[in-house]
């Protein structure tokens, strides 16, 4: 009987620009997973040679999962492109990451790749950054009050993430999350001033990350947002 391969219009488009010697960042959450699945298929498919970097343990276990090659990011100066998912999207491209707690990993390879491609479904689009999602705040347990008490001056009020289970989230840097409401504020203007907060290890503002935004639509056809640089 032959295997029949599984179609993923979104996911395909994501991982359709890989090409053999490339070194490939792994995004995180369920949108990124399915472009890990289509990678694979092509590697296997395609006999495609690369390597691969995760911005999580979950996505790298998915990634080991179905043989990908990932290596050790401590050792990586360059990747060459980035595929993950985002919670928020607004008409200018800016992003609200981080359901998943993975968003200081995240930043960091999307920093160190030359393209960054972001999937979403439509239903990702909002008119306000913060408008349907909390936004997350990596803080370092050891300042946890301070930085709260300095979140509030911002009007950034909020609970600290759990599990499912009651206990404290952490992420995979041992750090905990601060999910708070946005509200209506300048994107630019909070992301710096979070990032001046001692203890305030990063946040689910990605304001410049995007290269290219790929929308799945409800009617199955798939939107391509560019970034002009």
């Amino acid at each position: 009987m032959t295997e029949q391969r599984v179609v993923d219009p979104l996911a395909e488009a994501a991982v359709a620009e890989i090409e053999s010697g490339m070194l490939v960042g792994l995004g995180t959450g369920r949108t990124a997973s399915r472009g890990i699945i289509a990678l694979a298929e092509r590697v296997r498919y395609e006999n495609l040679e690369i390597r691969c970097v995760s911005t999580s343990h979950a996505s790298e276990t998915l990634a080991r999962f179905h043989s990908l090659p990932v290596m050790d990011f401590a050792l990586i100066e360059k990747v060459d492109y980035l595929f993950d998912g985002a919670d928020e999207v607004d008409s200018g491209m800016n992003m609200l990451k981080g359901t998943g707690g993975a968003m200081t990993r995240e930043r960091i390879v999307a920093w160190a790749s030359t393209k960054c491609v972001y999937m979403i479904d439509e239903s990702k689009l909002v008119s306000r950054i913060g408008e349907r999602t909390t936004l997350p705040i990596a803080v370092l347990a050891f300042g946890l009050a301070s930085v709260r008490a300095e979140l509030r001056n911002l009007g950034l009020n909020g609970v600290c993430r759990r599990t499912i289970k009651g206990e404290l989230f952490l992420t995979d840097n041992g750090n905990m999350v601060i999910d708070v409401v946005l509200g209506e504020h300048d994107l630019s203007e909070m992301a710096a001033a979070i990032n001046d907060i001692p203890g305030a290890i990063d946040h689910g503002l990605f304001l410049t990350e995007a290269d290219e935004i790929l929308i799945e639509r409800d009617s199955g056809t798939i939107e391509k947002r560019i970034r002009e640089r």
